[in-house]
């Protein structure tokens, strides 16, 4: 029964995210957090940071991880546990693929068509409010815990912003500095 729900739940969120995984992270969080109960909210912001410093999509990331997550806590074994990760990882990526192949076809019969052109360009305002609403669920005080955290963060943008350090190197020295602080 799990599996199902985890495959529906990452279904929809796919269905219905557009603009990437740091625009389903609100999505994310609202299913996982709040209708299901899955995580908890620091669990659901340590999924995000590791879902950051993992390779590939942050979207698919936390599918993975959740997926993994909510077996674990059962007592699943592990073979389960993967299972689990797989389902939601899955379901999160079946419907862009399904909708990208649709598109390719419809991209090269309607590419010169104003509708279809107004469309897509009305398409960008929704994809950076879905941004900016995933960056301030992760502003909340429920997910920097003290003010040791909101010093390091404004550390790493200030170093970023500045000297426009590369975020790879502000991620790891982050890591060490809050592993230290921590």
């Amino acid at each position: 029964m799990i599996y199902i729900q985890l495959f529906l739940t990452f279904f929809v969120i796919g269905l219905f995210t557009i603009g990437g995984g740091y625009a389903m992270l609100s999505i994310i969080q609202g299913q996982v957090v709040g209708v299901h109960g899955w995580v908890d909210t620091k669990t659901f912001t340590d999924i995000v940071a590791v879902s950051q410093m993992t390779p590939g999509p942050i979207g698919v990331n936390c599918a993975t991880y959740v997926g993994y997550s909510v077996l674990h806590e059962t007592g699943a074994s592990e073979f389960f546990c993967v299972l689990g990760s797989f389902t939601a990882t899955t379901a999160v990526v079946l419907p862009s693929f399904l909708i990208v192949l649709a598109l390719c076809r419809v991209y090269t019969k309607f590419s010169r068509n104003r509708i279809f052109e107004g469309m897509m360009s009305g398409l960008k305002p929704v994809v950076v409010g879905l941004i900016g609403a995933a960056a301030a669920l992760l502003m909340t005080p429920d997910n920097f815990p003290d003010w040791k955290s909101w010093v390091l963060f404004a550390l790493a943008a200030a170093v970023s912003l500045i000297w426009n350090t590369s975020p790879i190197l502000i991620i790891v020295a982050a890591g060490a500095i809050g592993y230290l602080i921590y």
